[in-house]
């Protein structure tokens, strides 16, 4: 497979781009994630004409809006400039499937950022070429790399991301009935996973040629949304239960016995998610199935990223 193209902010690919002309290159995106992933490396401050070194900039509500200006020198405000940034990259972020960007940032923060009022930082803020970008965006993974950390959020990130990516080579490939319902069979598990999947269900039921491009697009921002939602340990089990179901002529009863414990164990969070999975490619090589087989759940992404090790 070709590296999924996904954007990310220059500094943690380990750019002298900061304020303070230096970087914060992060490991796991530049050593495990880069395997994978083709980054495309973007700096708005820089591509702006701040330059580095630089003055330091922060976001500032003033009149009920938020500005990101000079903290030396308020009169210093490149608000407007930010936002044109991302209106003009919009094109190239077209082209991408995910985005990592730099927490905290003032301009890069997906969430959280530091917003003075009255003197007083109050961190409910969003960086302004960050915002703009997800309001021009709103199918593309978008996380930062602080959040990475999480496991969990970790998993959601990379799995929409894969996700996106696959959507882009069925409509690469030219959209059809066909393919969008096959499509939704193969992630048909994934989706159950973070949530009820009947409304994407019902959503393709009724389609026909005259109104496949709408509903496609209807398909597509429901899903991603739905993505968003992290799936809960809940949730995998009534997923694994299900995909047990399809075993249920192939086990004996010490092999169906023991494939119960080992959801049960997981239930409990005494065993990481692979160990249920891996019980289940081992029953499923002996008892193969073609929906099971073409499914992504048990594999969402190449297994060297590990992230059901977890």
């Amino acid at each position: 497979m070709k590296k999924i193209p996904v954007g990310i902010s220059s500094c943690l690919l380990g750019q002298n781009v900061r304020f303070d002309g230096g970087h914060k290159l992060d490991p796991y995106i530049t050593g495990t994630l880069s395997e994978y992933f083709e980054f495309h490396p973007f700096c708005p401050e820089v591509e702006i004409g701040l330059g580095t070194p630089r003055p330091a900039i922060h976001l500032v509500r003033i009149d009920n809006a938020i500005h990101c200006v000079g903290i030396k020198d308020p009169e210093l405000d490149v608000t407007e400039r930010l936002h044109n940034r991302a209106t003009h990259q919009k094109d190239l972020h077209a082209d991408l499937c995910g985005y990592i960007l730099k927490k905290d940032s003032p301009s890069c923060g997906m969430e959280r950022v530091k917003v003075y009022a009255g003197g007083q930082p109050h961190k409910d803020g969003v960086g302004i070429y960050a915002q703009e970008m997800m309001r021009n965006s709103p199918l593309l993974p978008v996380e930062e790399e602080g959040r990475l950390g999480d496991p969990g959020l970790r998993e959601n990130f990379i799995q929409r991301v894969y996700v996106l990516y696959r959507w882009k080579l069925m409509l690469a490939d030219g959209l059809t009935i066909s393919s969008l319902t096959h499509f939704h069979a193969r992630h048909k598990l994934i989706i159950m996973s973070h949530d009820d999947y009947r409304d994407l269900g019902q959503l393709l039921a009724g389609l026909n040629k005259a109104n496949l491009a709408p509903v496609a697009e209807q398909y597509i921002s429901q899903l991603m949304t739905t993505l968003k939602k992290i799936a809960t340990r809940k949730n995998h089990v009534n997923v694994l239960q299900h995909i047990q179901g399809y075993l249920k002529k192939a086990l004996s009863a010490d092999d169906k016995a023991e494939l119960c414990e080992v959801i049960e164990q997981y239930r409990n969070g005494y065993v990481p998610l692979i160990v249920p999975l891996t019980l289940l490619k081992h029953h499923f090589r002996k008892a193969p199935d073609p929906y099971i087989e073409e499914s992504y759940y048990m594999s969402p992404y190449p297994q060297e990223l590990q992230l059901l090790n977890q």
